[in-house]
């Protein structure tokens, strides 16, 4: 913990010369991003599974850091020397604060609740985004299920074969979900329903974590947010580039 703790803290001086007193929230934004980049194949990876359930495995991952983070900005002492790191605050509030704390210092609308209110805003933009998209995808792929389910695996990877190799593919895609049952499909569109829902418990872990730790969550979250987006647009742009070819 005690090289996240100097990490994180030089993070913060390289930036304060910028953004001042908020340089450490800042600089736990950047290790996010920084931990997500990393995390970024194995995210691709999942995302090719194509179910509601995809992405688990970097999430999983993340644990560890989420865990290390909530240490460093709860902990008096880091090493046997006092954290610095509490000390650190973004805009009104400490980052080693919490929202009880913001409400036993001016209500939820003091300068410490309003940061919390403006964070858990964030939030719930990103959970409704993420839910959203969820419901989208899961409703497209039990469509797709579905519709190669009646037409048959012979029938729809004859209707492709002549698109070349990037048809076979997808044929072969197709003749995979033509076989997934009515009661997986059923399970499927379960998930899909209920699995974009989880984002919006982000809400209550950011309230009784530390402020840092909200960060965290915000910034990682939004971040798988957009990766989706990002490689569900690169998917259909290879898709429509493999029609126009055939």
């Amino acid at each position: 913990m005690s090289v996240f703790t100097h990490l994180v803290a030089e993070l913060g001086r390289l930036l304060e010369p910028v953004l001042a007193q908020s340089a450490t929230a800042a600089a736990i934004v950047l290790f996010t991003v920084l931990v997500r980049l990393a995390l970024h194949p194995l995210s691709r990876a999942a995302f090719r599974g194509a179910t509601p359930a995809a992405g688990c495995l970097p999430v999983l991952l993340q644990l560890p850091v989420f865990f290390v983070m909530y240490q460093a900005f709860s902990s008096v002492e880091v090493g046997g020397k006092a954290n610095e790191l509490l000390g650190h605050r973004l805009f009104a509030a400490p980052l080693g604060a919490r929202w009880t704390d913001a409400l036993g210092e001016g209500g939820p609308f003091g300068a410490q609740g309003l940061v919390f209110l403006g964070l858990f805003g964030a939030i719930a933009v990103v959970a409704a985004w993420s839910a959203v998209r969820g419901r989208r995808t899961a409703a497209s792929v039990a469509a797709a299920a579905a519709e190669a389910k009646a037409a048959g695996p012979r029938k729809s990877v004859g209707r492709v074969a002549p698109q070349g190799k990037a048809g076979a593919k997808a044929g072969a895609g197709v003749g995979v979900m033509a076989e997934v049952s009515a009661e997986q499909q059923e399970v499927m569109r379960k998930l899909g329903g209920v699995l974009p829902l989880l984002s919006f418990g982000t809400l209550i872990t950011a309230a009784v974590v530390p402020l840092a730790a909200g960060l965290y969550l915000l910034t990682t979250t939004a971040w798988s947010v957009a990766e989706r987006v990002w490689l569900q647009y690169r998917k259909e742009r290879a898709e429509r580039s493999g029609e126009q070819v055939a």
